[in-house]
């Protein structure tokens, strides 16, 4: 009866949210930045990127091992390039190089090499989940069975691997669109700018969806469909804006190859992994400060926050 009278609760209180939020969108977006920041977001950010840079390769190389008995291998690499563009800019040539590599010797996959980077590939998922119920904490919910809580990154691998199958079939698509060309009296177009376009959409319409998934599945107690899909527009915007930032910054300013020297391209992969981890609870934050909206309790006091923040 409780979590019924919860719902109607919730259903009831949609329409005042959002007046709420847009009599002062500004004030709304001060206060998701002083909770991210109560709740140390920076430094969460900090854990899912180093992470998600263990996962990261495992996660593929086992994704087109399994997925290239299906599709071309070649193919398979071409569309990881074009979309691990958007994730990590700049380096995506760099990962995809490496894989082709260990592709090129996967007989050396023996049990023990296979155990171990199935357990790498969902150490992110796991840090990922940790990190959502500490942006979520406002919620009076029990905590998620560990045996569910086991399974879940390995769901996600699978999910993600599939979604990579379908991006591949329908990219493949619209690059053969981009081929060719539209006829009409004396005049002739190419469809090369269609199939950009439309390869763009896939894109931003792929990485909206992964997000709005991450939002719903993560989280103990997960949010309305609605309020997944607002903070994954929020995150995929913001990341649009900064993955283009930092492809200028690498590009011009940067000289972090001269500071790094070989370890340039795991420093380049962690930054861009920490900014997209950032950007994701970031989005996180704004669903959970929807949710308290109209609330007494401000948002920063309940925040999660070290020893030290606690004294300051």
């Amino acid at each position: 009866m409780a979590r019924r009278r919860n719902q109607v609760l919730e259903r009831a209180g949609r329409p005042d949210r959002l007046a709420l939020l847009l009599a002062d969108p500004a004030g709304f977006a001060w206060r998701v930045l002083k909770a991210f920041k109560a709740n140390q977001g920076l430094l969460l950010a900090g854990a899912v990127a180093y992470y998600a840079l263990l996962s990261i390769v495992p996660m593929l190389i086992l994704t087109v091992i399994a997925l290239s008995h299906f599709i071309d291998e070649a193919a398979l690499l071409a569309t990881l390039r074009h979309y691990l563009a958007w994730l990590l800019p700049g380096q995506s040539g760099a990962v995809v190089t490496e894989l082709a590599n260990f592709l090129a010797h996967r007989e050396v996959l023996g049990w023990v090499l296979l155990a171990s980077m199935l357990f790498f590939s969902s150490l992110a998922f796991t840090v990922l989940e940790n990190a959502m119920s500490v942006v979520f904490h406002h919620r009076v919910v029990r905590r998620r069975h560990f045996a569910v809580s086991a399974v879940l990154p390995y769901v996600c691998i699978l999910v993600l691997g599939m979604g990579l199958l379908v991006v591949t079939l329908v990219s493949g698509a619209l690059q053969a669109v981009g081929r060719e060309e539209l006829h009409f009296l004396w005049l002739n177009w190419s469809l090369d700018h269609v199939s950009t376009a439309l390869l763009y959409l896939l894109g931003f319409a792929g990485e909206v969806f992964v997000l709005t998934a991450i939002y719903l599945v993560l989280p103990v107690g997960r949010p309305s469909p609605a309020h997944a899909l607002m903070g994954a527009l929020a995150a995929a915007v913001l990341w649009e804006i900064s993955r283009r930032v930092l492809v200028w910054y690498m590009a011009t300013l940067s000289q972090i190859g001269q500071v790094y020297g070989s370890l340039t391209t795991a420093i380049a992969v962690l930054l861009s992994l920490e900014l997209a981890a950032a950007l994701l609870l970031l989005g996180a934050q704004v669903i959970a400060e929807f949710e308290r909206l109209g609330h007494a309790e401000p948002a920063a006091a309940a925040g999660f926050r070290t020893p030290s923040a606690s004294h300051g």
